[in-house]
C-alpha cells in the first residue's frame, strides 16, 4: 500500500502569489512618495504667493482696494438679492472688498492690473493714471477682436448734401448697439481669474451697463446690474436676456450707486463704473485704428464729447500716432459744455448738471477723470457745442438716408455738420463715429415728430369757415391741390368766438420740405385770409 506525497501547492501557483505581493508593496510606496512631493510642492508654493498676499493688503488705494482676502466671502444666494434693501442685510462676517481699476504708462495692458505695492494711502491721477501709449491700443485690438464687431465705415449719400465725403462708421451695430463693448471687454478679459470667477456689480441704465451685461455673461462671469426704478421696462428686459441679475433700487441713479457699492463690500463682488482707466480708453480706442485702415486718406474724424469723453480719448490717441495731420474733433451739447469747460479750467467741471439725461444719455454725464481730460487736451484740434435741434434733424437724416436708428449720441457728431459748425471740412474726407443706437421706441416717435416740425414738414394751422360739408370739402380740395398730406383735421363748434353757424378747423399736414410748405401757406391765406399759423 503506497501513501499519496504531502499536499503541497504547484510552483507556479506560489510564483503567482509572490508576484502579486510584490506589486501591492510597489503600489502603496509609490503612492506614499506622492504624497510627500505633493506637500512640498504646496509649501512651496503658500511661500512664492505670501509676497503677493501682503501687497494686495498694502495697496490700500492702489490698483487694488481689498479687505482680508484670506477669508473667502461666503457666496451669495440670485435669488437672496431680489429682496435685498436697506433694512437687510446678509449674515455672516463679511470683509469689505473693492476694486478700482487704473493705469500706468509704464506698463503694457497686459500687466496693467499688476498688483505693485505703494508708500502712500493715497494716488493722484496725474502720477500713476498717465497717458496710454499706441502699443496699448494694438494690444487691446488684438485681445478683442474674436468678442466684438468690426463694424463698417460707408461712405454716405448725405455727403451730397452737406458738400463732404462722408463716411459713417456704424458702431451701432455692436450686439448691445454700442461702441462701449470695445472698452468693457478688454476690461473684464484683463481682469484676473479669480475676480472673474467671484463676479462683477455695475449701477447704471445706459450702454456701459448693457455692455458689462452681455460679455460678462458671455465671459461666464456673473453679474449684477442696479437700475432705479425710473429706468426703462424694455432696458431692464434687454439686461436681463443678455443674461445679467437686475436688480431695481431707488429713484435716482446715486442710490443705486449706493447699493450698488454695498452690495459689492457685503458680498466680494467687483464694482466696475465707467471711468477713464488705461485699459478701458485702449479698448475703446480701437475704433480709431479701425477708422484709419478702412478709409484711406483721412481728412478728420468726429466724434460725441461731452463729459465721458473717453471714445474720443482713445481714438484720438490712436489716429495721432498714425497720423499727426489727420484732425480730431469733438462735438458736445451747448446746453452743457462739459468738455469746453473743463478743458478751459484745466481741471474735470463738477457743477455741471443735466436735466435731459433720457435724451443725451452718456454724453450729458460729468467729466469723470483727468487722463481722458489730458489726452483730450493734447490731441483733439476742436471740440465744438451743437443745439437740441441740430441734434433731432441729424437723427432724422440718419433714418431717411441711411435707415439707422441710432439716438442722439449717435447722431451728435452729424450735427457739427448739420448745424454748419465745419466749414473747413468741405470738399474734405470725413469719417463721423456714430456710436449708438439704443434708444427708447417712444422717445423716438417724440423724437422724429419733433425734427419734422423744425424743418417746417409737418406744420398746423386753423381757420373759420361755414358749419357745412361743402366748405370743409372745398378746404379738402385746395389741400389736394397742393399735394399736402392731412394727417389729422379737428373741428370746434363749441369753445369758440366767432357766429353761432361756423365751425373752427385744425389741420395738421405733412409737406415735402419748406418750399412746399411756404406754397401752401399762401395758396390758404389767398382764400382764406383769416387763417392762423401754429408756429413751433
Amino acid at each position: 500500500m503506497t501513501f499519496p506525497g504531502p499536499l503541497l501547492p504547484p510552483y507556479s501557483v506560489i510564483v503567482g502569489v509572490l508576484l502579486r505581493l510584490a506589486v501591492y508593496l510597489v503600489t502603496v510606496l509609490y503612492s506614499y512618495a506622492e504624497q510627500l512631493f505633493l506637500k512640498k510642492d504646496d509649501s512651496k508654493v503658500k511661500k512664492q504667493d505670501a509676497p503677493a498676499l501682503c501687497d494686495l493688503r498694502l495697496c490700500k488705494d492702489g490698483p487694488i482696494r481689498n479687505g482680508h482676502i484670506g477669508q473667502r466671502p461666503p457666496p451669495i444666494n440670485p435669488e437672496r438679492l431680489k429682496d435685498f434693501v436697506e433694512e437687510d442685510y446678509l449674515n455672516g462676517d463679511v470683509k469689505t472688498w473693492e476694486m478700482k481699476i487704473v493705469s500706468r504708462n509704464e506698463e503694457l495692458l497686459g500687466d496693467a492690473l499688476s498688483l505693485v505695492p505703494q508708500s502712500s494711502s493715497r494716488i493722484s491721477l496725474s502720477s500713476h493714471n498717465k497717458l496710454i501709449r499706441f502699443e496699448d491700443i494694438s494690444a487691446a485690438a488684438f485681445k478683442i477682436q474674436s468678442g466684438v464687431q468690426k463694424t463698417p465705415c460707408m461712405y454716405s449719400r448725405l455727403s451730397k448734401l452737406y458738400g463732404v465725403d462722408i463716411y459713417l462708421k456704424k458702431e451701432f451695430l455692436q450686439y448691445t448697439g454700442s461702441v462701449k463693448e470695445r472698452g468693457v471687454l478688454y476690461l473684464l478679459t484683463s481682469l484676473p481669474q479669480d475676480q472673474q470667477r467671484k463676479g462683477v456689480i455695475v449701477a447704471s441704465d445706459g450702454n456701459f451697463s448693457m455692455a458689462v451685461a452681455y460679455h460678462a455673461s458671455e465671459l461666464r462671469i456673473p453679474v449684477f446690474v442696479i437700475m432705479s426704478t425710473s429706468t426703462s421696462p424694455a432696458r431692464v428686459k434687454t439686461c436681463r436676456e443678455y443674461g445679467a441679475m437686475v436688480i431695481s433700487y431707488g429713484t435716482t441713479a446715486k442710490d443705486s450707486q449706493m447699493h450698488a457699492r454695498r452690495l459689492a463690500q457685503e458680498n466680494g463682488y467687483l464694482y466696475l463704473e465707467e471711468e477713464d482707466s488705461a485699459v478701458y480708453l485702449s479698448g475703446l480706442g480701437t475704433m480709431g485704428l479701425e477708422m484709419y485702415e478702412q478709409v484711406p486718406k483721412l481728412d478728420a474724424v468726429i466724434f460725441p464729447a461731452g463729459g465721458h469723453c473717453g471714445l474720443l480719448a482713445g481714438s484720438a490717441a490712436a489716429l495721432k500716432h498714425l497720423n499727426p495731420r489727420i484732425s480730431v474733433i469733438g462735438v458736445e451739447s451747448e446746453s452743457f459744455p462739459v468738455l469746453q469747460q473743463s478743458l478751459k479750467a484745466g481741471h474735470p467741471a463738477e457743477d455741471q448738471a443735466c436735466n435731459n439725461h433720457h435724451f443725451y444719455g452718456d454724453v450729458s454725464g460729468l467729466c469723470f477723470g483727468s487722463n481722458s481730460l489730458q489726452l483730450t487736451g493734447k490731441l483733439v484740434d476742436k471740440v465744438v457745442a451743437v443745439s437740441e435741434e441740430d441734434v433731432l434733424i441729424s437723427m432724422l437724416r440718419l433714418l431717411e438716408y441711411e435707415r439707422a436708428t441710432v439716438d442722439a449720441e449717435g447722431a451728435i457728431g452729424l450735427a457739427a455738420l448739420v448745424a454748419g459748425k465745419l466749414p473747413e471740412l468741405k470738399g474734405k474726407r470725413v469719417a463721423i463715429a456714430i456710436c449708438s443706437g439704443n434708444v427708447d421706441l417712444h422717445l423716438l416717435q417724440r423724437c422724429i415728430a419733433r425734427a419734422l416740425t423744425l424743418e417746417s414738414r409737418v406744420c398746423r394751422f386753423s381757420l373759420v369757415i361755414s358749419d357745412s360739408p361743402a366748405d370743409v370739402s372745398k378746404l379738402l380740395e385746395v389741400l389736394a391741390r397742393e399735394e399736402a398730406r392731412v394727417l389729422d383735421i379737428r373741428q370746434e363748434r363749441t369753445f369758440v368766438t366767432s357766429e353761432l353757424f361756423t365751425v373752427e378747423v385744425t389741420c395738421t399736414v405733412e409737406t415735402r420740405d419748406k418750399i412746399h410748405t411756404a406754397q401752401l401757406r399762401n395758396a390758404l391765406l389767398e382764400r382764406y385770409p383769416t387763417a392762423a399759423w401754429t408756429e413751433r
